[in-house]
């Protein structure tokens, strides 16, 4: 006769067969049961001081390592506080499991103890999710969850299973063949799509390489950079794509957009032709999408249908998988220029080196003045070594530190792009650490991002994860405040907060962690230096910045491209 097991054991038994290997989660009543069969698993986990921070530390994990972060939570009021993360997770295409537990099957409705209607509520923030009753689905519905957050575009997937399910018993069968009629992504562009695509390129004489966070989800780096140097296309990548060509290379434009470069915005709306692939045209990228890249017609490769002609008309759509169709366009651009050389486009190119030379990102830091956000990122970027993990928050530092962080490979940038969730760069890069111990992993953090979210330090601590925290403390919620200074006349309605409360250092060593504090310029280096050091512990490094400090370049809200503001003289 087969080994009986309870719903809980084979939930566990489930994830060891999809080689889970942490999860980040919170216990509680609901979901006891499983949490009792995952004491004598081999799978590590690591307990959350709140289920907010476990769904960010799975999100990060995913970020980092390319698997599927998974995170636990119970009923009720866990299920309600993992809706942030799976939000989050969704807007960026992650791809997570979120498990959460549910009250009887026959108390659903009922309004028990801890009762949510999970599977509703996170319904418009995931990828799909699931109600188990019965026992006996859940082997298929860990294996078509684990399945459907990896595949395709990725996203997050809940699963949530009633008590009753979890006490249950059966004999193990072990997950079926997956078996999903409605669901079937496209891998390969349609091969007269990829053809008419690259008509357009050769025939382009200002072509730009637009790409987003597909290009990093599809593993497609590689291609990505083979296809720019085969066919001399300068590249510009969204928020969630940096690092997915080298910054060093020439082809590289870097980001474009509100906060972008003003070389790649306007590349785009000088262009002819944008390739864009895994990119969904997000408003913080076109601003108002009625002068957006004008003169341009538009390739779009995308694996989800949906995202093709949603904000931009389109003249060649390609439905498929970034990795795979880039390997099309390699080969058919490979056999067209068998006899023929690659477009040089000798002016387009010299007309940008003349716009990166007339309009570099810059400061200025003044050794007698306030310490500047812009430096401190510029330092910890250059006495770390290219394979560092920066992980940011939300707001101004996470525009400088996609400024002026320099990113060489794929997985190297995390960051809460589409939902810009503040909070989540300390949990983020605790779970971006747990999954790659061996690696550098420093979250470049604001004081407003860095209180909401700063007890999951005690988890890093108490789980021997050594992760770094910058926290850049301008006294202020930085974003916010800089649009009160430009478009509400100064009026600093509750954004003020406090160089001195909390006291950062004071409260990183009361959580186990090393503690610093830089308040000059020439305090920043060795302040750096000594966090750098320390690998044994978690790290806090706060630097005393000016409140008064403001990103540009800066598009407007919902105006055009072709007037990115340098400075606030420009307004």
């Amino acid at each position: 006769m087969s080994e009986q097991l309870s719903g809980a054991a084979i939930l566990i038994r489930s994830l060891e067969h999809e080689d889970v290997e942490m999860i980040f989660g919170v216990p509680g009543g609901a979901i006891l049961k499983a949490y009792d069969e995952l004491y004598s698993s081999p799978i590590r986990h690591i307990l959350a001081r709140h289920e907010q921070g476990g769904g960010h530390m799975a999100s990060g994990y995913a970020h980092a390592t390319g698997r599927v972060g998974v995170t636990f939570a119970t009923s009720g009021p866990g299920a309600t506080n993992l809706i942030t993360p799976l939000a989050d997770a969704y807007m960026d295409s992650i791809p997570v499991v979120a498990i959460t537990a549910q009250v009887g099957s026959t108390s659903i409705g009922l309004d028990a103890f801890q009762e949510t209607h999970t599977w509703g509520i996170s319904m418009p923030v995931t990828k799909h999710n699931y109600l188990v009753t019965d026992i006996d689905e859940i082997p298929s519905t860990i294996r078509e969850a684990f399945h459907i957050a990896s595949t395709g575009r990725p996203g997050p997937v809940l699963v949530d299973v009633t008590k009753d399910a979890l006490a249950d018993t059966m004999p193990w069968h072990g997950p079926q063949d997956i078996d999903l009629p409605g669901y079937r992504p496209s891998v390969k562009g349609h091969p007269r799509q990829v053809k008419a695509a690259m008509d357009a390129i050769l025939r382009s004489e200002r072509p730009v390489l637009y790409v987003g966070g597909g290009i990093i989800r599809a593993e497609a780096s590689q291609k990505l950079r083979q296809f720019a140097e085969q066919q001399n296309l300068p590249v510009v990548t969204t928020l969630m794509a940096r690092g997915a060509i080298p910054d060093s290379h020439p082809l590289t434009l870097g980001m474009s957009g509100m906060h972008g470069n003003y070389t790649a915005t306007t590349a785009i709306q000088k262009s002819d032709l944008l390739i864009t692939v895994g990119a969904r045209f997000d408003d913080r990228v076109t601003g108002n999408p009625e002068f957006f890249a004008p003169h341009a017609r538009v390739i779009h490769v995308d694996v989800d249908p949906a995202e093709i002609g949603k904000i931009r008309k389109v003249e060649i759509p390609i439905v498929g998988d970034a990795k795979a169709v880039l390997g099309q366009l390699l080969t058919e651009g490979a056999e067209r220029l068998e006899h023929d050389p690659a477009p040089e486009r000798t002016g387009w190119i010299e007309t940008i080196r003349g716009w990166q030379r007339d309009f570099p990102l810059a400061y200025e830091q003044d050794p007698e003045g306030r310490i500047l956000q812009q430096y401190v990122i510029d330092e910890l970027s250059r006495r770390t070594d290219e394979n560092t993990i920066a992980v940011a928050g939300v707001g101004q530092h996470q525009m400088w530190a996609s400024q002026f962080w320099s990113f060489e490979h794929p997985n190297t940038w995390i960051n809460s792009g589409g939902l810009g969730t503040m909070g989540y760069a300390v949990p983020a890069a605790i779970g971006a650490q747990a999954g790659m111990p061996d690696r550098t992993v420093i979250a470049i953090d604001g004081d407003g991002c860095f209180q909401m979210t700063f007890q999951e330090l005690i988890t890093a601590a108490q789980e021997n994860i050594p992760v770094k925290i910058a926290v850049l403390n301008n006294a202020s919620l930085g974003m916010v405040r800089q649009w009160q200074k430009l478009f509400y006349d100064g009026r600093f309605s509750a954004t003020e907060l406090s160089h001195s409360n909390p006291n950062i250092p004071m409260l990183a060593e009361a959580m186990g962690c090393a503690g610093f504090r830089a308040e000059t310029p020439e305090d920043v280096i060795p302040t750096i230096e000594k966090g750098l050091a320390i690998n044994d512990r978690p790290v806090v490094m706060e630097f005393v910045c000016d409140p008064d400090a403001m990103v540009f370049p800066m598009v407007v809200a919902g105006g055009s491209n072709d007037e990115v503001l340098m400075g606030p003289e420009d307004l």
